[in-house]
Parts: C-alpha cells; structure tokens; sequence
C-alpha cells in the first residue's frame, strides 16, 4: 500500500498530469482538498472508489482514513491543489506516515506562479529586469513567518515577487516594498488562475489595494509584483544570440580561399 501525494494543478483539469491522471484511476481511496482542487480532477478515480473530500477534516481525521486504508492494503490518491511543494502541508502528513513505516510517493504539479505567468502571456525573468523569482507569503492567520523572510527583506533584492495567501494583507504588501520598488511598480492580482471564474486585476504598489477592494476579492488570489510585469524595455536573451556560442551552436571556422 502507497499513498501518492498528487499535484492537481492550478484549477484547470487539463493541467493534471498525466502521471497524476493514471495514479487516480487506479487507487480505491481518493482524499482530495475540494475547495482548491475541481470535482473534475478526482472524476479519474475509479467508480466504486472511496472518495472523499478533507476540506472540513483536520488532520488527524485525515490521517485516520490514511490508516484505514493502510489496514486494508488499499493505496491512496491524496490529492492538492497546484504542487504539493508548495503551501501544500504535505511535510506534517509525510512526517506522521514515515512514523507509521506507511511508504508514499509526490507527483508534482503545475504551481500557481507558473499558471498565472501563462494566463498572463508574460515572463516572470527578464534580462536586465529581473532574473529571480522569490515565492513566499505574508504572516495573516497561518503560520508566522521565519525571521530574516519579512517582505522588507526579501524586497531587498528588487525579484519578482510571487506572494500567496495574502489577498487580504495588500496595505501591508505595499507599506514593506514602497520605499524599495516605487508606487508605480507594476502588480497583478489573479484570482482563481486557470478557473472559469478566474479574474485578473493590473495595477501598481500604489492603488491595486483599490481595485482589489472593490472587485470584492478576498481568497484564492496571488500576487505578482515587480517590474517585469510592465517592462518591454529589455535585452534579448544571448541564448539565441547569433553570436552567442555554445556546445549546441559551436562557432564555425573561417573559410579560407586559397589562391593560385
């Protein structure tokens, strides 16, 4: 018996891997967050499969279905939003199974960032701008932030900032990087990425707070913020350079004419 943890993705089906797919259709237990991840994706798991949904389960109650199946020698789809490496609270689950001697396998999944940056149609590197994308969250309701990761530090380094599950601490996002990346330093709120209902709001440090208040968003939203979301002023990559050399692309020699 196995429990295998499953990236859903950011909200569309079609953005479940293919592993993450197959390894649904196949276990006879399938738990799954039900308000982040889409009826549609556990729609793979086997008709006469037990599939439950643990948004109102804390987690020993989780752990308690886990067991059973383990007792039953039945594997288990345990299902997240996005990938589960990310905010996914799989290390306190994974820290209790290997206390249980209970083996489980990650598939990874497509991360919120990286579906905002396709709806978008952007890059989140650009040459010149940016070249680091720091993914992090404000200390609201859940856990406290390490010392040393407050915004005002980590806008130190003028990245792009993905920030998650912090919807409702915008003044404060914009009190820490202010003074670091200009009132006019360009922000993007997408609400529910990738889901028919999903909104995207453009705006800056200085008035996304607004235009977030009044579209009336409060939950499921990530915030990009950084300079690369409005710059069109940058450097071509030297990867497809012509001049640019590498294994791939050795330089030619010089033809030589000989004359006679």
């Amino acid at each position: 018996m196995t429990v295998h943890f499953i990236g859903a993705g950011p909200g569309d089906p079609d953005l479940l891997t293919l592993r993450g797919r197959d390894l649904i259709a196949r276990c006879p237990v399938c738990l799954y967050a039900g308000s982040l991840v889409p009826e549609a994706v556990v729609a793979h798991a086997p008709a006469e499969a037990r599939v439950v949904d643990t948004a109102p389960l804390h987690l020993d109650q989780i752990m308690a279905e886990i067991e059973a199946a383990h007792a039953a020698g039945q594997d288990v789809a345990r299902v997240h939003s996005g990938d589960p490496s990310l905010y996914g609270a799989i290390a306190e689950q994974i820290r209790r199974l290997k206390a249980l001697g209970i083996p489980y396998t990650i598939t990874p999944g497509v991360p919120a960032f990286a579906a905002a940056a396709a709806v978008l149609g952007t890059e989140l590197t650009l040459p010149d701008v940016s070249q680091t994308v720091i993914l992090t969250r404000t200390t609201m309701k859940a856990s406290a932030m390490p010392l040393g990761e407050e915004l005002e530090t980590l806008g130190q380094s003028g990245a792009t900032l993905a920030i998650h599950l912090s919807i409702r601490n915008i003044p404060a996002i914009r009190r820490a990087l202010e003074p670091r990346y200009g009132a006019d330093c360009p922000v993007v709120v997408i609400y529910r990425a990738t889901w028919p209902d999903q909104q995207i709001i453009r705006g800056t440090l200085g008035d996304i707070g607004a235009k977030v208040r009044a579209a009336k968003i409060t939950r499921t939203a990530l915030i990009l913020v950084g300079r690369v979301l409005g710059d069109t002023d940058f450097t071509d990559s030297a990867l497809y350079d012509p001049a640019h050399v590498h294994v791939l692309r050795p330089k030619r020699a010089k033809k030589t004419v000989s004359v006679s």
